[in-house]
């Protein structure tokens, strides 16, 4: 017996000396044209480098709200097949990331935020720590400490944390210092520096909370953008245009929807002082993601682990609409403190989402379309992009591929009987991470969040709000989103519309309701 597990270690230890480690680094209502190689203006050396050296993809989708994108990118099943589509609960009929490579012999640790209603500890991670809900102060989570403002909340001292089997309800830090995108990064750093001796590879999952509101970052972050966003929305959002064009990420050939966003020159001079200070600091919030992960790839360097590891990036949903402002009891504070709870608004997640439409909640391009970047030396192109339509989904077997683990039919999860496990529902990208770029996809892609919903087969998408009207759009001419193509090819909306009433969930199938419109300027 002792000789067969000598030999089973063995064979384990020989094969994750070939397969990488492998980390996959997720923000939290990040606007797709906010980080440097993807047109924004916002200072992000270290994403960038990350880029430039690898592969970037222009067509990566999400669900377009933070908790079942989570929920896709860890299972590889659309959040409607694992019961996390129409409200937070636990992941059901699916297996997780975590367990699937534990199941492979790699170590899977897991710091950040899990907007479920389950640790990560206690689905297939070695080791987890972070917010296990869906927003929280920065500075502190908790409780009022001696000598301190009381900190912005919603839900004040309700928000729930984890560090291993140990639950926090409220979690309140000792250390003054702390900021959650910091303490993120060094659980993960201590995480590392425990295993840098063994042998076997790791997966770490590294799932910042920002840059969701509140909007609160260090002073020194937020004075390099001081004078910034001065220049108001128009300006911001014509120069991250013409940075695309540059680069590349985007076709300056195709139409761009109406801006949104309020005429600067009609603010009063406070109100532009304001604005332009939220967005500093909402800038702040994703160059302090930036420094750490440039502490993350410093680690790497210093335990010799860099050459051998996949780096991904991406954010959950984009830029945030939603003003949790007039949900705050009290604010207690200056802009960007623990003490006052702000919301980014409409007009800067306009900008944030250049050059698509809508953002978060939306299944417009503006909320569901992510940043994706994928870093792996000596094996990803280098500083190439690509337009491949992709979705969250498709990281479950990706890394199946990649490390040979096997994806059960069966799993115990939240039982002690074993369960049936849905089947992966994406498709591999290891072809793509490798430079074989195929623009055509086999499946169909579906969306579903709220009031909107969504399908894509080949170039074509067809998109309803409020589940009526469908609008038709031909995603290789017109990605923006401007023209709606229902009726010139009705066919084509036909099977499109039959396509998603054969995939939706019957409790998703619902009657419109009446929303009340927001007015935008």
């Amino acid at each position: 017996m002792r000789l067969f597990t000598l030999l089973i270690s063995l064979t384990i230890t020989a094969f994750s000396q070939e397969r990488p480690n492998i980390i996959f680094i997720l923000v939290d209502d990040m606007g797709w044209s906010d980080i440097g190689c993807y047109g924004g203006e916002v200072k992000t050396p270290n994403i960038d480098k990350l880029a430039n050296e690898g592969l970037r993809l222009t067509q990566m989708h999400n669900t377009a709200k933070c908790f079942p994108s989570r929920a896709c990118l860890l299972t590889g099943v659309y959040a409607q097949q694992c019961g996390m589509s129409n409200g937070i609960n636990k992941i059901t009929n699916a297996v997780t990331l975590g367990e699937v490579l534990r199941s492979a012999g790699y170590r899977t640790l897991a710091s950040g935020k899990h907007h479920s209603n389950e640790s990560l500890y206690d689905r297939g991670f070695d080791h987890y720590f972070g917010l296990r809900d869906g927003a929280c102060n920065f500075f502190n989570p908790g409780l009022q400490r001696p000598g301190e403002a009381m900190p912005a909340q919603k839900r004040y001292g309700k928000r729930t944390w984890v560090d291993d089997e140990k639950v926090m309800q409220p979690y309140t830090p000792v250390d003054k210092k702390f900021y959650t995108t910091d303490a993120f990064t060094d659980k993960a750093l201590s995480y590392l520096d425990e295993y840098k001796d063994e042998e076997k590879p790791f997966f770490l999952y590294l799932a910042y909370n920002a840059p969701h509101d509140p909007l609160q970052a260090w002073p020194e972050d937020i004075a390099k953008y001081k004078d910034t966003y001065k220049l108001g929305y128009k300006n911001i959002r014509d120069a991250r245009l013409k940075k695309m064009a540059e680069l590349g990420v985007i076709n300056p050939a195709m139409k761009l929807p109406e801006p949104t966003h309020q005429d600067w020159d009609s603010l009063n001079p406070k109100e532009r002082e304001t604005e332009s200070l939220k967005m500093a600091i909402y800038a702040a919030m994703i160059d302090r993601v930036d420094q750490n992960i440039g502490r993350l790839l410093e680690k790497l360097e210093t335990i010799g682990k860099r050459k051998n590891t996949l780096i991904m990036f991406s954010s959950d949903n984009g830029s945030s609409y939603e003003n949790a402002e007039k949900n705050v009891k009290k604010n207690d504070g200056e802009l960007g403190s623990a003490g006052y709870w702000a919301s980014l608004g409409v007009n800067w997640a306009n900008v944030s989402n250049t050059p698509y439409q809508r953002g978060k909640n939306s299944s417009h391009e503006g909320g569901i379309c992510s940043p994706f970047i994928v870093h792996w030396p000596k094996n990803v192109p280098q500083n190439k992009i690509d337009a491949y339509p992709s979705h969250f989904i498709d990281i479950m077997p990706t890394l199946v591929e990649l490390t040979g683990a096997k994806y059960p039919k069966k799993h115990l999860m939240n039982t002690e009987v074993e369960m049936p496990v849905t089947p992966m529902q994406g498709i591999s990208l290891l072809p793509l991470f490798k430079g074989q770029s195929n623009q055509e996809r086999s499946s169909p892609l579906f969306w579903q969040w709220s009031t909107d919903r969504a399908v894509r087969v080949g170039d074509w998408k067809l998109y309803s709000d409020n589940y009526q009207n469908w609008q038709l759009f031909d995603m290789n001419k017109d990605r923006n989103e401007t023209t709606d193509l229902s009726e010139d090819y009705p066919e084509k909306t036909e099977q499109l519309k039959n396509l998603y009433d054969q995939w939706a969930p019957k409790d998703v199938r619902k009657k419109p309701r009446k929303i009340k419109k927001k007015k935008q300027s």
